[in-house]
């Protein structure tokens, strides 16, 4: 039997996700979890063989629940399971030693068969999102142009984010203007955006 532990925050989608994975002969859900700060507890407690995570929950993402995973309990495979099909989500997912990464609308066949193939070994990754986040390529943005737009992405003040770099005023609009430009955006706030979507932050 593959044990399986699925930690969704939507209570109805994690009790469709149960249900169906129920109908497959050699899968067994072992635990259900609503919060990322309890995957690692949960999978301790259970030892599952796969653990599926939703991206966006409460406490830890589900991308850094599988990097704690990965720590704690080496033996358990992971997969993203999210509405968020982003080639950055993707990229930092596999980072995290993510073993396949799915967006839900996937055939309920493609995600019984990744949860095979995991255990198997194999990473498992949307092919037409593994295509997006190689056309996205790597961050055109420098360091320090990544930490000015960071550090301005809640809408501080210059003076701000200069006393907190400890950087001159017209060093970070200089940072700011670079990476509006690369992100090809209009405002610091529509960069911040691009680059988080293209995995550049």
């Amino acid at each position: 039997m593959i044990r399986i532990l699925i930690a969704e925050d939507q209570g109805m989608v994690r009790g469709a996700l149960a249900a169906l994975l129920a109908f497959e002969p050699d899968f067994e859900v072992v635990a259900q979890v609503a919060c990322g700060d309890d995957v690692v507890a949960a999978a301790l407690a259970t030892r599952p063989d796969v653990a599926l995570l939703d991206i966006e929950m409460p406490g830890i993402d589900g991308i850094e629940a599988a990097a704690a995973l990965r720590r704690e309990l080496a033996a358990c495979r992971t997969l993203i399971l999210t509405t968020f099909g982003r080639p950055a989500y993707l990229r930092r997912a596999m980072a995290a030693g993510a073993s396949g990464f799915l967006v839900k609308d996937a055939p309920a066949e493609r995600l019984a068969n990744a949860i095979r193939r995991a255990v198997a070994g194999e990473r498992v990754v949307d092919a037409e999102l593994a295509a997006a986040a190689l056309q996205d390529g790597d961050s055109p943005l420098t360091a320090r142009e990544r930490e000015v737009l960071e550090a301005g992405a809640a809408g501080a003040p210059i003076s701000e984010i200069a006393q907190r770099l400890y950087l001159s005023e017209g060093t970070v609009r200089n940072y700011l203007s670079a990476a509006i430009g690369k992100a090809g955006a209009r405002n610091r706030t529509e960069a911040w955006r691009v680059a988080r979507d293209r995995g550049w932050l």
